[in-house]
């Protein structure tokens, strides 16, 4: 929710605010004085992330048989800690961890991370789901992830896109050769205005897809239903058709791990955090 405000401000420094404002990134002085606040008293990205790690990741048997796959081993770390490391070396404050199936062990092992904390699903929730149990915690911009791909992206600067778009929702998408076992975006622009669920390649409008990464607006937790969602199919939608969701592109590198072959890629091709 936002408030109109008056404020009483030097000319040199409201002749510095005017200068950001360019008409399309930036446009207008009550923008342009949004995104400086939001920088100066928040930071380079938003405070808190939540990572999803409930899932059962059976596709992984018999890997995911007794440990959870979050916790599998990719290059003598578990899977999530890209993820958390993602977070720390951005500057993320506090990281929120969804955790269901065999939570017990996840528990475990963070439980000396500092500046976490837990939401524990008692049945499975879906991506949106843990998001309604956290509605009161979120109260700021943050992040969404899944727990389960690698990710070298740039979080300020996919922050700074949010921003400066007005999105309500922004994910991060990547391209892959083949999107055809995936959901590819239609977009218009920066905006996305839909998606198709694994086209036949010929047929994909593009190659791009999401990267499991998104920064969202605590707002919008209002349009997702009681009990198991998906945000991918109970909140994107809607706010694709009122022109609030937008993606960002990165060039970094992206493996998703929820089959074999996928984790032996990523075993292979990662390279490490370059952003």
């Amino acid at each position: 929710m936002k408030e109109r405000v008056t404020l009483t401000i030097d000319k040199e420094l409201l002749h510095n605010v005017d200068a950001q404002v360019d008409g399309n990134k930036i446009k207008n002085r009550s923008h342009a004085m949004e995104l400086l606040l939001r920088k100066a008293l928040i930071g380079g990205v938003p405070d808190k992330a939540v990572i999803l790690a409930g899932g059962k990741g059976t596709r992984l048997s018999p890997l995911t048989d007794t440990t959870p796959k979050s916790l599998i081993d990719l290059n003598g770390q578990p899977i999530m800690q890209y993820n958390v490391d993602l977070c720390r070396r951005h500057g993320v404050q506090h990281i929120i961890l969804s955790v269901g199936h065999m939570r017990e062990q996840i528990i475990e092992h963070y439980k000396k991370e500092k500046d976490t904390s837990y939401i524990e699903e008692e049945h499975p929730l879906g991506t949106g789901g843990p998001l309604k149990l956290l509605k009161e915690q979120l109260t700021n911009t943050f992040l969404l992830m899944n727990s389960d791909e690698l990710k070298d992206i740039n979080l300020k600067a996919m922050y700074q896109f949010h921003l400066e778009h007005g999105a309500k929702a922004t994910l991060a998408l990547t391209t892959v050769e083949d999107p055809s076992s995936y959901g590819v975006v239609i977009m218009d622009g920066h905006k996305i205005e839909g998606f198709i669920e694994k086209p036949k390649k010929e047929d994909a409008p593009s190659n791009l897809i999401s990267a499991g990464l998104y920064i969202i607006e605590p707002d919008v937790i209002d349009l997702l239903p009681e009990g198991f969602s998906m945000v991918e199919r109970d909140l994107f939608p809607k706010l694709a058709q009122q022109g609030v969701l937008f993606g960002y592109p990165f060039p970094g590198q992206w493996f998703g791990t929820d089959t074999k072959e996928r984790l032996e890629a990523a075993k292979n091709g990662w390279q490490g955090f370059t952003h």
